[in-house]
């Protein structure tokens, strides 16, 4: 189990709703090789699996949205960097930018790499995530999602059948304010119509960590591999009634 900051004995706190992160917690991205295939299959091209899984490694290394992060950012592309989770058009030409600093064959292949990130197919949920959510949503626990990203991540949830099991999304890039601001927890709460002393926040960084200053608890797990069980079976034992 992670672990919990924010109070002494969280399982003594009554939770009235659960903020989760999006990457990480409740969802990640695609393997990247099958990123890179994808991809290249849009633009028309097919790759041999050997020379997508070089490609993948690249682009990972210079930044992949939902992956490391980059260790070097251009210069040209800074201040898109360091807004990229405020303004859609930003996160977009933020990692788009730095997909086409690797060289590669393949026209459009940045763009059509950034796409994969708009639909639900470039994304799998966790296993335990529907069945975390549903037993939440049953015992009348609110469900919402805090996330900083740069984009709309409803279709998600609804392509996967989980919309009607969250009652609100805190998005960066609509809120204005990103984690670990308390700005955006406390927004989340607002959206939920609980109090910030009764919510638990869910999520696998230091920055949903950042809960905690707004009056939250906060669980942290690490992220698990796409597809794989990521521990949410613990917010249940943290939120029995």
């Amino acid at each position: 189990m992670g672990k919990v900051h924010g109070v002494p004995d969280a399982s003594s706190r009554p939770v009235d709703a659960v903020l989760f992160d999006f990457h990480g917690t409740l969802a990640q991205v695609e393997d990247p090789v099958a990123w890179v295939l994808a991809a290249a299959a849009a633009c028309g091209r097919e790759l041999e699996r050997a020379k997508a899984t070089v490609l993948a490694d690249r682009l990972v290394m210079a930044g992949r949205a939902g992956g490391p992060l980059p260790h070097r950012v251009p210069p040209h592309l800074a201040e898109h960097w360091a807004e990229r989770d405020l303004y859609a058009h930003a996160h977009r030409a933020a990692y788009t930018g730095l997909a086409a600093t690797v060289t590669t064959d393949v026209e459009g292949l940045a763009d059509a790499l950034y796409d994969r990130l708009l639909g639900p197919d470039g994304w799998l949920p966790y296993s335990d995530t529907e069945a975390t959510l549903r037993s939440l949503h049953g015992s009348g626990v609110k469900v919402g999602v805090v996330s900083n990203i740069g984009f709309d991540i409803r279709p998600h949830f609804a392509a996967w059948g989980l919309d009607a099991l969250v009652d609100a999304f805190a998005l960066s890039f609509e809120v204005g304010r990103t984690k670990p601001d308390p700005a955006i927890f406390l927004r989340a709460c607002g959206m939920l119509g609980v109090d910030p002393e009764n919510t638990l926040m869910v999520g696998d960084s230091q920055a949903d960590a950042g809960a905690v200053q707004a009056g939250c608890a906060a669980l942290v797990l690490p992220a698990a591999g796409p597809g794989r069980p990521n521990g949410l079976g613990a917010t249940l034992a943290l939120t029995c009634r």
